[in-house]
Formats: C-alpha cells, sequence, structure tokens
C-alpha cells in the first residue's frame, strides 16, 4: 500500500507497479470467481478477468440479450456460463454485478449459496449500505468486498484493450476469513483498474449517488440544457448552439482536462476564455453549491434509495424510463447531437 499525497491530502492506494497482476494471480489461484449478471458492469470485468488468466464463470439467466450477450463474448454453456444460482454454488468469489433493483429481486435466490468462507463482491455500495430497505443481509462467515471502477463497465473494457486502466475504489465491510483485503485488491488489479483508493461502502455509494446526479450526468444535461436554450431564445441557431455548448466542450476542452488538468486548459485557450472562465467559475460554484448540498443531505437520508428502490419495483417501470429518455432523445438539442455527430470527419 503506497500513500500518495492528492491536493495536500495522504491517502492510501494501490498501484500495479507495487501490486503485479501475477501477484494478483498467485492470491486468486485457487478461486473460481462467479459474475452474476451480463449487463453493465458484468461483461468489463469477466472478460478482463478471463483475459488475465483467472478462472472465471458466469452466472445470468437464459433467454434473455445478456445471456445471447455472454455467448457471443466466447462464454460457453455448461462450462463457463450457468444459471444464477449453479453458478453461485460453484464461485467462491462471487461478484454481485446485478443492477440494484435485481440484487434485491435474485438476493433470496443468491444467498443460500453464500457457505463460509465465500467472498461477495460488490461494484456499488448501495445494497449493503442501504440493507435495511434492500433486505441485503450477508452471512457473518462470508468476506464482503467492494471494487468499484470510476466508470462504465464498457469504458473499463475499452481501456484494457488499449492497455490502459480505469481507476477504482475498494472497500472491506466484512473480513471473515482474514484474506478480505488481498483478495479485493487482487480482484481490483485482474478487472483492469489503474490504481486502487481506498474508501467505505457508505462513503462510496453517497459520492457514486451524488455524481451520477450532479456532474457526471444530471447537473451536466441541465447545464447543456440551460446554455442550449438561451442561446436558442436569443436567436442563434441549433447547429451553433450545441456547437458551443456540447461539441466543444466534450470534443475538444474535456479531453484537455482529461490529459493535463483545468489549469492547463485554461492556459491553452485564448485570453479572452481564460479571463471570462476565471470571472464566472465562482458565480457557477456559488449558484449550484446549494443544489448539491440538498442533493448530498438526499442521499445520506436514504431518500434517493428509496426513490429508485419504489420506481425500480413498479411493473411499469420500463415504459416510464422509455419515456423520459425519449424527452431527451426527441429534444431539439439532442436532435441536433446527431447530425453534428454524424458530419464528425470519418477516419482513414
Amino acid at each position: 500500500m503506497a500513500v500518495l499525497n492528492f491536493g495536500g491530502v495522504d491517502e492510501n492506494v494501490v498501484t500495479r507497479e507495487e501490486f503485479p497482476l501475477d501477484k494478483a494471480r498467485s492470491i486468486l489461484e485457487n478461486e473460481t470467481i462467479a459474475i452474476i449478471g451480463y449487463g453493465v458492469q458484468g461483461p468489463g470485468q469477466a472478460l478482463n478477468l478471463r483475459d488475465n488468466g483467472f478462472n472465471v464463470i458466469v452466472g445470468q439467466r437464459s433467454n434473455s440479450k445478456s445471456y445471447d450477450k455472454a455467448v457471443a463474448d466466447g462464454w460457453v454453456p455448461g462450462e463457463t456460463l450457468f444459471s444464477i444460482e449453479e453458478a453461485a454454488a460453484k464461485g467462491t468469489i462471487i461478484q454481485y454485478l446485478l443492477s440494484d433493483a435485481a440484487q434485491i429481486a435474485v438476493w433470496p435466490q443468491l444467498k443460500p449459496h453464500l457457505t463460509a468462507g465465500k467472498a461477495l463482491y460488490f461494484s456499488h455500495g448501495f445494497g449493503i449500505t442501504y440493507k435495511d430497505q434492500t433486505g441485503i443481509i450477508p452471512p457473518e462467515d462470508v468476506d464482503v468486498i467492494l471494487a468499484a471502477p470510476k466508470g462504465s463497465g464498457t469504458s473499463l473494457r475499452r481501456l484494457f484493450l488499449a492497455g490502459k486502466g480505469l481507476n477504482s475504489s475498494f472497500a472491506i465491510f466484512h473480513d471473515a476469513t482474514g484474506k478480505a483485503r488481498e483478495r479485493i485488491i487482487a480482484l481490483g488489479i485482474g478487472i483492469g483498474s489503474g490504481y486502487l483508493f481506498e474508501t467505505t461502502f457508505k462513503k462510496e455509494v453517497y459520492s457514486d449517488l451524488t455524481g451520477e446526479r450532479g456532474t457526471l450526468m444530471g447537473a451536466i444535461q441541465g447545464l447543456f440544457a440551460a446554455q442550449y436554450e438561451l442561446l436558442r431564445s436569443r436567436g442563434h441557431s441549433p447547429s451553433e448552439a450545441f456547437n458551443e455548448t456540447v461539441e466543444e466542450a466534450t470534443e475538444s476542452l474535456y479531453p484537455l482536462i482529461a490529459e493535463n488538468g483545468m489549469d492547463w486548459m485554461y492556459a491553452n485557450c485564448s485570453t479572452t476564455a481564460q479571463r471570462g472562465a476565471l470571472d464566472w467559475w465562482k458565480k457557477f460554484r456559488d449558484a449550484t453549491r446549494p443544489v448539491f448540498e440538498e442533493l448530498y443531505d438526499s442521499v445520506a437520508a436514504g431518500k434517493e434509495a428509496q426513490l429508485s428502490i419504489d420506481s425500480n419495483g413498479q411493473a411499469d417501470y420500463r415504459e416510464k424510463l422509455e419515456e423520459e429518455l425519449k424527452e431527451l432523445r426527441e429534444s431539439e438539442m439532442w436532435k441536433a447531437g446527431r447530425t453534428v455527430r454524424s458530419l464528425r470527419p470519418k477516419g482513414e
């Protein structure tokens, strides 16, 4: 475990240099990793682990698109692809990667297979942190661990194939065997993490739910919509409004931030852009901070979790979700976006 300084604060992190892949393989050489669910995180983690030389099987309901995808990805029915119950019975490490709602629904079928000495692995702290609402209460004689990639399963896989990594947090909720720490760090390296930073189940889910509703998805869509609609109302064309709101951000500026930081991006923009950004960023911070305070308090109080559980549990949830997504998809801004994307030059 290395101690690195982040903005003046020391944190415990694990890097590939100090915990190489060979060490991870050695620790898990006698383990069978059962990936339960092949939806969002399942494919990326399962394929990365398999490619890295670990013993991996997949558990997924048959007669589903996810099952068909697993077969297409090379998982063999009866050999490395099983029903959820069969995979859970065979696995010594059970990676519970179903959606939060599906985890609640499947838990009664999974729990009997959590026998002494096994490990129950999550990539999100939701089910455990809100256990009074989810009913997910593991037995005392199993390790309960977490590795949470900071991005989608698709990104995890793409970066792995490019020889890179996606940073992940890790946490230990319960160490029944005395091996929980080495198990979760080995798994974090095995799934292709760039580096691992330590957290708790509660902090992971609080930060994750805040981020998803905030700058990762909710807030950014809100800011995009506000600026786009303002420009349109002042007479700017859809193309101009979209390019100045979204396209320049995602295609030009955000990659520069990812590579070198916000200060570097500012320093490499025009002096007019620099001055405006430096004058206005604190106004946006001060205007939105109360919204983020309200959001975090709602997450900490369990309100966001309950809203998610209640909505996902409705029989017509998928239909309602599609209507909400359609509102985004059919908005003028994202229609303009489809046209702009189609006009991007194609690579050779």
